[in-house]
């Protein structure tokens, strides 16, 4: 049809003419009752008329020509299609965007339906009527699924020992238990809206013969219908930790001497949803337990550790507009650019793999790129970790290219346990030539091995110790992440005093361990032992090892800081005095004058007051 503006009207050839592609659409709509159903009924159209598949054209190296009637479909239910104009296209094309006109304010609708002056509800159900009565489609009804306070409309779940008579609910013998879910065709609520166990063909109950019998049985006299919902997940999971101390019991959830004994849970570690959600039913559970006497702990949990959320960095490649060319981070604000989410695993410290990206997606196959340095630089933002903005980051991948050991250290290294982080690999390089340092300390680059039998130094031990006492009060205190930094900086001292001495690095492995336990097990079995390091004694930090021998004093006149001095750790005040006003850097300072005080605050600082 023409295009005209709004204010002109069709004629009545016309109208019938845009009558004939209503009902044609009517049709469509008929055929592809979902978004994949509609695909496949407009390729068969599309091919009837002369169209035919972009990507089965491109594969066998054909370019696009003036006339040429393609289509391209993409994730199965969104598709394009060209109508390729004058001019050849060899160097593919980009689509800027497309939308679909409102009908003109003056059309008079083919169709006689009206919805003026109807609430929702009751336009609802007129265009429902109207649809059926004119045969333009089916109506369906869509039930959502809704939990009341303890039961879930859902197959999963324990079932609840419930049968109904004249409506009303009545449980089942506990000796009759446990009550086991049945067989059902689908996992989906029935047509009648009821919830998945409706589709069982035997779930009633047989109050003679105390059992479960086919639905046909049902006699509303001694056979009756059973409860359709199921309990939620965390039901037969909130009691979990009595059953833990008890397990094989199989007369009582637990033993109250066993219970008595154990108590509650020391530590209760769980993320946001998990510690809100599992442990608020978990406290009420055991609250009922309590009252029933079956608990002797009104509280189940001791103490509470939450998680925090591990947030997603999200990158970006930035395509400069109507063309498929992608400028580094730092060059475009010469261009104008759309900036576009990539997947952060072909992403490295924010560096682009060019070749990944090519063979990402097909439209991005002939990209071209305008570089820095030689380099793709992205950009990045911290957000949601979310499918949508690709960067969910793949462990697996992680894992393949760097080791657990240095994934499971990078998670912990993040920051505060409690604290939500963005997740950040150009990070993770660091902790895995971490790992490779330690390494070095069993083994030289040519593989050979080094750990000697030699006594430790006075240094070695120092910090070592000083590396235990960190890590042991780490650990009480969930700060995993001040851990690492202190394993970093104490193979750096060991690895610059060239130290590889098994009294050493014996010690060293048991307390990396609970951090890395891959590589501690695989050292631990090289240094002679053949029990686990798991089982091994947590080593205990000596302060006489921790004693320093020198202090370094902040030399300061009124108060500034001008140099510092080293003293002995057992050095009297009145040395030190002397010694900082002999010194000739001093000399500059008091610039002749009568130092008025000269106060020394003992292993920090010396400040003279003039």
């Amino acid at each position: 049809m023409e295009r005209r503006n709004a204010w002109l009207s069709y004629t009545e050839a016309e109208e019938k003419e845009l009558e004939q592609v209503a009902k044609a659409y009517r049709n469509f709509l008929n055929v592809g009752k979902t978004e994949r159903e509609c695909v496949t009924q407009i390729i068969r159209e599309a091919r009837a008329a002369g169209y035919e598949s972009l990507e089965e054209k491109t594969a066998k190296g054909e370019k696009l020509k003036a006339g040429d009637k393609v289509y391209t479909v993409g994730m199965k239910k969104i598709i394009a299609l060209f109508h390729i104009g004058q001019d050849d296209i060899s160097e593919g094309m980009n689509i800027l965007g497309a939308h679909i006109d409102s009908p003109r304010l003056d059309v008079t609708p083919y169709c006689d339906l009206s919805l003026n002056g109807l609430t929702i509800k009751e336009a609802i159900e007129t265009t429902k009527k109207y649809v059926k009565e004119h045969n333009l489609g089916r109506v369906k009804v869509n039930y959502r699924l809704r939990d009341a306070i303890f039961s879930r409309q859902r197959y999963w779940g324990e079932p609840f020992p419930v049968y109904y008579k004249d409506g009303m609910p009545y449980m089942i013998d506990e000796a009759s238990l446990p009550l086991e879910l049945p067989e059902v065709a689908k996992f989906l609520p029935t047509e009648t809206g009821e919830p998945p166990l409706g589709h069982a063909t035997k779930w009633a109950w047989d109050t003679v013969n105390k059992c479960v019998v086919e639905n046909e049985k049902i006699d509303h006299v001694t056979v009756f219908p059973l409860e359709l919902n199921t309990m939620p997940g965390f039901a037969g999971s909130s009691a979990y930790y009595l059953r833990y101390m008890d397990p094989h019991n199989h007369q009582a959830l637990v033993d109250p001497k066993i219970d008595q004994y154990w108590k509650n849970v020391d530590l209760y570690v769980g993320g946001t949803e998990h510690a809100t959600g599992h442990l608020i039913y978990s406290r009420f559970w055991n609250k009922f337990l309590y009252d029933m006497g079956v608990s002797v702990m009104e509280e189940p949990f001791q103490k509470l550790v939450n998680q925090g959320m591990i947030q997603g960095r999200s990158n970006f490649v930035y395509r400069i507009k109507d063309t498929n060319t992608f400028v580094s981070l730092n060059l475009k604000d010469q261009y104008e650019v759309t900036p576009i989410h990539v997947d952060v695993n072909i992403v490295s410290n924010d560096i682009l793999d060019l070749e990944a990206f090519k063979a990402w997606r097909p439209e991005y196959k002939t990209a071209e790129f305008i570089l820095e340095d030689g380099k793709y630089v992205c950009g990045w933002a911290v957000e949601k970790m979310s499918k949508s903005m690709f960067n969910v980051v793949n462990p697996d991948m992680i894992v393949e290219k760097y080791g657990a050991d240095t994934l499971r250290m990078y998670e912990m290294f993040l920051g505060p346990v409690e604290q939500s982080k963005p997740w950040d690999t150009n990070g993770i390089d660091g902790v895995h030539r971490f790992i490779r340092k330690f390494w070095s300390l069993f083994y030289s680059r040519t593989d050979e091995y080094l750990v000697t039998d030699e006594p430790a130094t006075k240094e070695e031990l120092k910090s070592l110790h000083k590396l235990i006492k960190k890590v042991t009060g780490d650990i009480e205190q969930f700060s995993y992440n001040t851990s690492i930094s202190a394993f970093m900086i104490c193979v750096n001292e060991l690895f610059n005093l060239k130290c590889s001495k098994k009294e050493i690095l014996e010690q060293l492995v048991i307390t990396l361990a609970p951090f890395a336990p891959h590589v501690c097990e695989e050292l631990w079995d090289v240094l002679g032992h053949e029990t686990s390091v798991c089982d091994a004694q947590w080593p205990a930090y000596n302060e006489e090892y921790l004693k320093e021998d020198t202090i370094n004093y902040t030399i300061s006149f009124n108060g500034k800081a001008r140099f510092n001095m080293e003293f002995a750790a057992d050095e009297a005040s009145d040395a030190i005095q002397a010694a900082v006003l002999a010194d000739e850097r001093s000399q500059k300072w008091i610039d002749g004058k009568t130092p008025k005080k000269i106060i020394v605050v003992p292993k920090k600082i010396v400040n003279v007051v003039i």
